[in-house]
């Protein structure tokens, strides 16, 4: 019974979004003339993979580098974050990734409002869900992945490190979920995965005050695995997070990214059925040795 209500609230919301969505669609004609006049595509490359080699054979680094606009999460930079998140899902011989930034003092700003501004009512709502699809694709990636967040994490921009495994900060990081200060509110999972991480009761705080936390603070509070202080080349969280995959390479790489399945799916589900995960994958990696 819980099950069926759960779902006919569900598809009631479903039907309440679609009737806002087809009234604006019904404003797209007048829209179109207004989004002619303006594009967000871009011939710069926001975003650069690299593939270490030696001792950290199996090892990515994908980097931001949208430094004039902060790497703020705007359309074109979002299409060549899923295009690169496409490449790697197919890369079978890497072990561990690692997600940093070029741009000094910032990890990602977040959402890129001055794009925003200009952008068609209508477009916002599909905009805003493919930001959500680019973070679940970052979880879904099937190596395990570290954020080195080596500045300003804000809003967005702390979506995308939430969509990680783990998190390295540094101790001058700004972290925080502070869309609630601009009257809207976390809307590229934020507001789901938060919680998972921390505890309800935490990420309310954090979400409802719209706080900023150092490195340090972010620890604390369990948003980040580890924190570190910074170094002169603004980097010392990049360099933690090296030495953390460093850790994890030498292990069985199926049995990493099993674990990783297990954990992902099982987390979701009562533990019987979470069980039941961990006994699939298990027998993937026996299959193997």
């Amino acid at each position: 019974m819980a099950l069926a209500g759960t779902a006919h609230r569900i598809r009631q919301f479903q039907i309440v979004t679609s009737h806002f969505i087809n009234k604006g669609a019904a404003h797209r004609s007048m829209n179109r003339r207004q989004s002619s006049t303006y594009s967000f595509e871009s011939s710069e490359k926001y975003f650069q993979i690299k593939m270490l080699d030696g001792d950290r054979n199996g090892l990515a680094v994908m980097s931001m580098k949208h430094h004039k606009g902060v790497n703020s999460m705007g359309y074109s930079f979002m299409r060549q974050f899923l295009e690169s998140m496409e490449e790697l899902r197919l890369q079978d011989h890497i072990r561990a990734l690692v997600l940093r930034s070029d741009v000094p003092k910032i990890f990602c700003a977040g959402a890129d409002l001055k794009e925003r501004l200009v952008m068609p009512i209508p477009e916002v709502y599909g905009f805003v869900a493919m930001l959500r699809r680019a973070v679940t694709e970052l979880h879904n990636l099937p190596m395990p992945t570290i954020a080195a967040i080596d500045g300003a994490a804000l809003g967005g921009g702390l979506e995308i490190a939430l969509g990680c495994d783990l998190r390295v900060a540094a101790s001058n990081a700004k972290i925080g979920l502070v869309e609630t200060s601009l009257a809207i509110f976390p809307g590229a999972g934020g507001t789901q995965r938060l919680p998972r991480l921390v505890g309800p009761s935490v990420a309310k705080e954090l979400i409802f005050t719209s706080r900023r936390l150092n490195g340090w603070q972010a620890l604390d509070k369990g948003v980040v695995n580890d924190c570190v202080d910074q170094n002169e080349a603004g980097d010392a969280a990049f360099h933690r997070s090296l030495e953390l995959a460093d850790e994890i390479l030498p292990n069985g790489p199926l049995a990493v990214r099993m674990a990783k399945l297990a954990i992902n799916n099982g987390i979701e589900v009562d533990i019987d059925s979470g069980m039941a995960y961990e006994e699939a994958y298990y027998a993937r990696v026996i299959f193997v040795v």
